[in-house]
C-alpha cells in the first residue's frame, strides 16, 4: 500500500459512481484495485504457516464479494482498501477457524508478529490468538485497533494511517508502539 501507481482521485470517482449503480464503474474499479489488492492479500499471506490452502487470488476474490462496493458507500480510496484489510482478516480467520474444527486444534494456521517489531519468545502466533487480542484491544480502545489493522492488515505507512484516520504522524507512532506492547503482551499470555 506505499506506491500506488493509480490516482486515488480516480477510485474514489470509480467508488461513487458503482455506489450510484454504474455497473461500468464498477468493473473499472474492480480492474484498478485487483493489483492492489493482490499485493495486500500477498502480503497477509507471506504471514500465514507454509502449507496454507488458502490462495491469494482466492482471498482477493472472497474479500472483494464480501466488500460489495457497488452496495457499500465508501468515503475514499483509503476508507475502501480498510475496509479491504478487516475483509481479508476476517477471511483468514475464518478459515482458521474451519481448519481448526477441522483438526480439533491440531496445526492451527499461524501468523507472525515479525511485521509488527514485537520482541517475543514466540514469533509465530495463530490467527485466532492474534483476533482474539485485537478483539480485546478494540474494546479498551478502538483507535489502537484501527492502527493496527490499517499498518499490519492493510500494509499502510505511519503517514498513511495518519491521514487516513486524521490524526497526526506522532500520535500514530506512539498508538503504534504501544498497541505492538499490548498485543505482545496479550498474546504471550502475561495479561
Amino acid at each position: 500500500m506505499n506506491d500506488r501507481s493509480t490516482d486515488p482521485g480516480d477510485i474514489t470517482r470509480l467508488l461513487n459512481a458503482a455506489d450510484d449503480g454504474d455497473t461500468l464503474a464498477a468493473a473499472r474499479l474492480y480492474e484498478l484495485v485487483y493489483g492492489e489488492l493482490k499485493l495486500l492479500a500477498a502480503a497477509n499471506m507471506r504471514r500465514e504457516a507454509s502449507g496454507h490452502t488458502l490462495q491469494p487470488t482466492a482471498l482477493v476474490n472472497e474479500a472483494y464479494l464480501r466488500l460489495r462496493p457497488a452496495e457499500a458507500n465508501w468515503a475514499n480510496r483509503r476508507h475502501f482498501f480498510g475496509a479491504a484489510a478487516e475483509a481479508m482478516r476476517r477471511i483468514l480467520v475464518d478459515h482458521a477457524r474451519r481448519k481448526h474444527a477441522q483438526k480439533r486444534g491440531d496445526g492451527l494456521e499461524r501468523v507472525t508478529l515479525a511485521d509488527l517489531d514485537v520482541a517475543t519468545d514466540a514469533p509465530d502466533v495463530d490467527v485466532l490468538a492474534l483476533d482474539e487480542a485485537l478483539t480485546a484491544l478494540k474494546t479498551q480502545d478502538p483507535r489502537l485497533e484501527q492502527v493496527v489493522s490499517l499498518r499490519y492488515f492493510a500494509g499502510m505507512g505511519i503517514e498513511q494511517v495518519a491521514a487516513a484516520l486524521g490524526l497526526s504522524p506522532a500520535t500514530v507512532k506512539r498508538d503504534w508502539t504501544f498497541a505492538r506492547a499490548w498485543l505482545a503482551e496479550h498474546m504471550t499470555g502475561r495479561r
